[in-house]
């Protein structure tokens, strides 16, 4: 009887492990950013500038503003990401190029929410939002 029940245990921690590798999943991966700026007032990306995530499975993420290239980790609980040890480059850009580097700075600090909707990946920090679709 013990043995049935240590044996059941065991199946169970390994489902529940595996259920929730899957959970992340749908994160992994690249993300072009198509819209940004506060939740109630959201612009389209800058036109012609392709801004973009990249989420690994081992919690590194990489990406480009549009403007400068970025790096560092993120820590996913439950609907929130969690970012740190973010470094950057620092290259002067046009104004509209800023502006989106400064939305995307914003929202990538310390914790955000998010949301996965198909192949859109929304993304808050604070009143500020990023929205991509699935580089795929």
């Amino acid at each position: 009887m013990k043995k049935n029940l240590l044996v059941f245990l065991l199946i169970g921690v390994a489902l529940s492990a595996c259920a929730s590798g899957e959970n992340n999943r749908p994160l992994i991966g690249s993300w072009r950013l198509t819209a940004y700026g506060p939740v109630d007032s959201t612009a389209p990306a800058v036109p012609d500038v392709e801004a973009t995530l990249n989420f690994t499975e081992d919690g590194n993420l990489t990406g480009d503003t549009g403007c400068n290239q970025f790096g560092g980790n993120y820590i996913l609980e439950g609907n929130q990401l969690t970012f740190n040890n973010m470094v950057s480059t620092l290259i002067l850009c046009p104004e509209l190029q800023m502006a989106q580097e400064e939305a995307i700075q914003r929202v990538l600090t310390e914790t955000a929410t998010f949301n996965i909707e198909g192949d859109i990946l929304t993304i808050i920090n604070n009143d500020t939002v990023l929205v991509f679709t699935a580089d795929r």
